[in-house]
């Protein structure tokens, strides 16, 4: 079959022929892959950024990147009841092991057991993927692979901030959003679903921000150095109860603490920046710094649901596998709206 190959850090994705994946576990599910979303981390992992964690877990390249899968079962393990071929599913990013304490606790993602097709081992810019069957989850009648992929990491990383954030989101509060792009635009969508809070987004691209005031947003304020100005001005000269920067790097993290008010709470899902702020207006301030990983399984399920419902909706742009590098050109060069997915060659839009 054919797959995207990383070869060396720094350096394009090669386009070569590699032997299909085998079912050698009861538990295995092997997928057709119908569609793979572009991660920002998988520019983080081209640049290098991975190159110890893939030292620490023992992977050598070459090896195929890509952890945002959805498409087709073309074949399960004896002990797997629940899938049969044929079935279109999406693909939580952790193959759990389902009894360490992480998944007893509901939290896949902390998983003391998991693999992580697309990190650490193959994963979906290729024609056929290996995942687990506690990864696989069926889609409903209306999605199709194309439709979810990206969900299966930004998307749920997008969401369970929000659903983390939502609490402290009562009616009459303000909520800041930075970054409108491939997480920030599903965001956007989960907080005027989800919360009854004000939404301002902030973006260095209008287009960006044309697209967010058609997603929900109450507010859009331009990212051109007067951002934290009109951010006060619009909450009378407070700042927002809740800030999510779904960027997190290239100088948000400096400005982003600015637009909050007092006793606020900011929460970090993008990454690639320092976070420095001094410990007395920490402490004077009583502001809260929250990290987000990825969301749950179940987490996932309840965001399909939402997107079955109508109420989130991605705006994508398609590549075709042989076009990797320009699809990844793009992203880096901010060229991208919304998220970039990679159909293979022959991907169909059903079973």
């Amino acid at each position: 079959m054919k797959a995207a190959r990383l070869h060396d850090y720094h350096q394009d994705l090669v386009i070569e022929e590699v032997p299909e994946p085998e079912i050698t576990d009861p538990f295995d599910v092997i997928v057709r892959i119908g569609a793979a979303g572009l991660c920002r981390t998988d520019l983080h992992i081209k640049q290098g950024e991975f190159e110890q964690e893939h030292k620490d877990a023992g992977l050598a390249l070459p090896y195929t990147p890509g952890h945002e899968n959805a498409g087709w079962v073309e074949a399960v393990g004896s002990g797997v009841k629940h899938l049969q071929p044929g079935d279109a599913v999406i693909l939580h990013p952790f193959v759990s092991c389902g009894v360490c304490h992480g998944c007893r606790a509901g939290m896949d993602m902390r998983c003391e057991n998991a693999t992580f097709p697309g990190l650490y081992t193959d994963g979906g810019f290729a024609e056929k993927i290996k995942t687990g069957a506690r990864a696989a989850l069926k889609l409903a009648p209306n999605l199709t692979p194309a439709d979810v992929a990206p969900m299966a990491c930004g998307g749920i990383t997008a969401y369970h901030a929000v659903k983390r954030a939502s609490p402290l989101l009562l009616p009459g509060t303000t909520v800041a959003v930075i970054g409108a792009g491939g997480l920030g635009h599903v965001g956007i969508q989960c907080l005027a679903a989800m919360t009854p809070a004000e939404i301002i987004v902030i973006d260095a691209n209008p287009a960006a921000l044309e697209l967010a005031t058609s997603l929900g947003a109450t507010h859009t304020v331009l990212a051109d150095g007067g951002q934290v100005e009109a951010v006060k001005s619009l909450t009378g000269g407070h700042g927002a109860d809740v800030v999510i920067d779904f960027v997190a790097e290239r100088g948000t993290e400096r400005w982003g603490v600015d637009l909050l008010r007092s006793f606020g709470s900011y929460f970090i899902v993008g990454y690639g920046g320092v976070l420095e702020e001094e410990t007395k207006r920490i402490i004077n301030n009583e502001i809260s710094f929250i990290g987000n990983l990825i969301g749950n399984f179940n987490e996932l399920g309840e965001l399909l649901a939402l997107m079955a419902q109508g109420k989130v909706t991605l705006h994508t742009s398609l590549y075709g596998l042989d076009d990797i590098n320009s699809a990844m050109s793009d992203l880096d060069g901010g060229r991208l709206r919304g998220r970039g997915i990679i159909v293979p060659a022959g991907a169909r839009a059903s079973a």
